[in-house]
């Protein structure tokens, strides 16, 4: 599994509303991740890609408020 893209664990692990706070994969995710071949990594780096800059764009609108 060479061409397998790494995973994207910062050790922030804290899952806040089944979604890790630190790569954004579900807790689904995590543990698909070591079986996971180099397509379905690569999917679910995009989906926890998006799901972080979600979270982002609801941060910023919330420091915005203040």
């Amino acid at each position: 599994m060479r061409d397998a893209p790494p995973s994207p664990c910062r050790n922030l692990c804290r899952l806040e509303a089944h979604v890790c706070a630190g790569c954004g994969r579900t807790g689904a995710e995590i543990a698909q991740w070591p079986a996971a071949t180099a397509p379905d990594k690569r999917a679910i780096l995009q989906r926890s890609a998006a799901r972080l800059a979600a979270r982002s764009d609801r941060v910023e609108i919330c420091l915005d408020a203040t």
